[in-house]
């Protein structure tokens, strides 16, 4: 019996709910606002784990924990997150990662073929600007330099796959732009009228509206007013030499992080230390600068042929709203 056979006979076996949607999408394409204006409506119940990522097993070898060891690792636990769900409501969780996943649009459908799935895109360049900025605030990327850290994927791809050390799979950018790839996994899965994909833009542009039609699509009422949010702001490191001082500290790297870090620990309560670090973290960051426009022209040279498909594939002109038609 396979892996997913197994999930599915247990979870059947176990009379617990599953979600009946999930959000998947990129780094920093409005998941998180979507999660957060969802799981107010009453009709719907979402995990408070934002990120469970369950049925993403292939990403979780070596990646970093971001999420302070909550994410699940086995179905028991994982459907414990949706246990506080009323009969009627709809039950969802937000994963970005499966959009990235080999395994998730599989395991989804084994588990729940009724599922109903959420897809939010963004143009290329600026979501691996933003990801990348958000790599640096959480102490994954070293690199303070997009192009710089973009240079360095064949080093990190190669310490991955031949001397097998643990790179984070958020540090390989350009391995996210597969967009026709990724949905593609979804659509063999699942009937084309159980899938909706977004377009981040659309969802800039207009929450309220957007939210309304995701509301519709899940079937629930769409006519209660809705409270607009902004989740995850794009931000830049305020001062260099600070921000290294405190990632040294909270990574206890380099001798006198080790030593600090140590300190802190032995003097000071865990909340509290927690809650001093969060906030020195906090005053790091400040609005970002404007993008290099010389690199994000070089991005969207790069990833033009992947527009393109994605709108064929779609039946929508990105290209010209993403503003690739001026890249020759």
């Amino acid at each position: 019996m396979s892996a997913s056979a197994e999930l599915s006979g247990e979870a059947r076996a176990s009379g617990s709910r599953v979600p009946d949607f999930f959000i998947i999408g990129h780094a920093k394409s409005g998941t998180t606002a979507l999660y957060e204006m969802l799981r107010r409506h009453p009709q719907i119940f979402m995990s408070d784990v934002k990120e469970p990522r369950f049925f993403a097993p292939d990403l979780r070898t070596g990646s970093a924990r971001l999420d302070g060891g909550k994410a699940p690792l086995t179905l028991e636990d994982y459907l414990a997150l949706f246990t506080n769900a009323a009969s009627g409501q709809r039950v969802g969780e937000a994963s970005p990662q499966y959009i990235r996943s080999r395994e998730a649009a599989r395991l989804i459908a084994d588990i729940q073929p009724a599922a109903r799935i959420i897809a939010v895109l963004r143009e290329p360049a600026s979501f691996l600007r933003s990801m990348h900025l958000q790599m640096l605030q959480a102490y994954i990327e070293t690199e303070k330099d997009l192009g710089r850290a973009l240079a360095r994927e064949p080093e990190r791809r190669h310490a991955r796959e031949v001397e097998h050390l643990p790179v984070p799979q958020g540090l390989m950018y350009a391995e996210h732009v597969h967009y026709t790839e990724q949905l593609r996994r979804y659509h063999e899965v699942f009937p084309p009228e159980q899938v909706l994909v977004l377009i981040y833009d659309d969802f800039r542009a207009d929450n309220e509206g957007t939210v309304r039609r995701v509301l519709r699509f899940l079937e629930v009422d769409d006519s209660d007013p809705i409270e607009v949010k902004e989740a995850n702001p794009t931000v830049s490191v305020r001062s260099p030499r600070m921000y290294e001082l405190v990632r040294s500290v909270y990574m206890g790297r380099g001798r006198s992080g080790r030593v600090v870090k140590a300190g802190i620990k032995t003097l000071t309560p865990r909340r509290l230390r927690h809650r001093a670090l969060a906030a020195q973290v906090r005053m790091q960051w400040a609005r970002p600068a404007a993008p290099d426009a010389q690199l994000m022209h070089e991005l969207r040279a790069r990833f033009k042929g992947e527009v393109v498909a994605l709108s064929e594939y779609l039946n929508r002109d990105l290209v010209t709203l993403w503003g690739y038609d001026s890249i020759v």
